[in-house]
């Protein structure tokens, strides 16, 4: 006997903006809410990129890595309200832009220090605009920006 094809993966998606939530990105930590709902705002021109990812860390502590996630900038088209991850208020996101494709390649990190202050259902915008897009390119340090 075999066994029925499983039931596609449920895709969970942000009740306040409707974006779909990276998946293993709620709940991080065992007894502590989300209070932070970081948003990834990629450029219209950047969504047709083959190469070009997010790589996102999470550190509860300094000594402590959390989670480390890859958000390819091709999973943009699948949901055009675009991508987020839900955190709690402590602890830093490391976000990295990286595009190996043009020559040079591209890496520009930002840092956000989540702040144990921060009131419940705070949201974070992160505009991405890889350099190289329409018009003039932007600085390598403009690439990230919250």
């Amino acid at each position: 006997m075999t066994n029925p094809p499983p039931a596609p993966a449920q895709q969970f998606k942000s009740a306040a903006s409707n974006r779909f939530v990276m998946p293993g990105w709620m709940n991080l930590m065992p007894g502590t809410p989300d209070s932070i709902e970081v948003q990834f705002d990629l450029a219209p021109e950047d969504h047709g990129r083959a190469q070009g990812l997010l790589l996102l860390d999470y550190w509860e502590t300094p000594e402590k890595l959390t989670l480390q996630g890859i958000l390819p900038v091709r999973a943009f088209t699948a949901n055009p309200d675009g991508w987020c991850v839900m955190l709690p208020a402590r602890g830093d996101l490391i976000i990295r832009a990286i595009d190996p494709q043009p020559n040079p390649p591209v890496l520009a990190p930002h840092w956000i220090h989540l702040n144990p202050e921060t009131k419940p259902g705070t949201t974070v915008h992160v505009a991405v605009k890889f350099p190289g897009g329409e018009g003039t390119p932007p600085a390598v340090q403009n690439l990230l920006r919250s």
